[in-house]
């Protein structure tokens, strides 16, 4: 299976956060009508639970929160629906995927031959005296291949950013980078049920946050102060500085913070640091110990690891039946760019080069 040629597109400075979003939307209304008539887990879980009663106030909860903590991003996310042509039932359900299908019927979830499977994410971090780099694998649900796209905003405000996004979702629940030199790149990882808060802040508002963030300690602030409704893993890369941190969370406003340091740090889709009941994802726990194997010295090893595919059942690149690598994001702060590369990362095929140093995310 082919990807599609990842497209950028330059939006901003706008009035207003709905202008955004709907230009946004307007342009790439194929792409997320398409997304959309392809996802299975909207079609056969979410949409359904959405038009039942007991969906209601896990819904309004998540509205009001959300929209009441940010809402210039919420007026974004409703400009990215009207701009498509699309129902903002759709475009809230799968901003909010991950916060609403814990709460789903277990009846509905055992007869939905469609389950949703974690977006198995794979990173290897180091700063060390010859290198600083962090290397990320984008997995996710077969449906979003060809369902991605780059955008380049820029804020009233002076800032600009570039964000991986997945179609109809706000920018960015993959990796993105701004004009303060702040980047970052995302896990998922899988607390088990009793360590998740209904109606709490969406996953992918605070990344959004994090598209606007000046520091890494501005970062965090940002990580801590929302209500989360389930855990994440953030790796913060901080350019002017030449630090990187990986940052998990849960909800009740736990954080572990570990400072990425000479010792190459492999992350998967698992918690490593931050004491909670997880569920024991084999995926991650194969890709961990895979990794810690292989050889990680310098940055050719380290697309090697990203690359490996030759476990049959887990490997590190995915390429389907339910799972894939929709690309690679290497930010390799010496040299001060992100590039991002399509296929496999063995093979390194660039398709972009961003200088993440400079005041427009320029593209190199």
């Amino acid at each position: 299976m082919e990807a599609k040629t990842l497209e950028m597109f330059q939006v901003g400075p706008c009035n207003d956060a709905h202008k955004m979003g709907f230009q946004i939307g307007q342009r790439f209304s194929n792409l997320i009508r398409s997304r959309l008539a392809n996802d299975l887990i909207l079609q056969n879980q979410l949409r359904p639970f959405a038009q039942s009663h007991q969906s209601q106030p896990l819904i309004q909860s998540l509205t009001s929160n959300n929209r009441n903590r940010f809402p210039r991003y919420w007026d974004e996310m409703v400009g990215v629906a009207q701009g498509s042509g699309v129902p903002l039932l759709d475009i809230i359900l799968i901003n909010f995927r991950k916060e609403i299908l814990p709460f789903l019927p277990k009846s509905e979830l055992s007869n939905s031959y469609v389950v949703d499977t974690p977006d198995d994410c794979s990173d290897v971090l180091v700063v060390s005296d010859s290198m600083a780099i962090a290397a990320h694998n984008e997995d996710a649900n077969v449906a979003l291949v060809g369902h991605t796209y780059l955008i380049k905003g820029a804020l009233s405000n002076g800032v600009s950013f570039v964000a991986y996004t997945y179609a109809g979702e706000l920018p960015s629940c993959a990796f993105g980078f701004n004009s303060h030199g702040l980047a970052f790149t995302l896990n998922s990882v899988p607390p088990t049920e009793d360590e998740i808060v209904a109606g709490g802040i969406g996953r992918n508002f605070i990344s959004r946050d994090l598209l606007e963030a000046t520091s890494i300690e501005d970062a965090l602030w940002k990580i801590r102060s929302s209500e989360v409704s389930v855990g994440h893993s953030y790796n913060l890369i901080e350019t002017r500085t030449r630090r990187i941190v990986n940052a998990e969370t849960a909800s009740g406003n736990r954080v572990s913070v570990y400072e990425v340091g000479p010792t190459p740090y492999f992350h998967a889709n698992m918690y490593l640091h931050l004491k909670i009941h997880q569920v024991q994802d084999e995926n991650s726990i194969s890709r961990q110990r895979k990794a810690a194997v292989l050889p990680k010295t310098t940055k050719e090893e380290f697309l090697e690891v990203l690359g490996h595919s030759e476990d049959p059942k887990y490997p590190i690149f995915m390429s389907g039946p339910t799972l894939y690598t929709l690309c690679t994001a290497v930010i390799d702060i010496d040299k001060q760019t992100l590039s991002i590369i399509q296929g496999n990362p063995q093979k390194g095929k660039v398709s972009h080069v961003f200088d993440v140093s400079s005041k427009d995310c320029k593209l190199l």
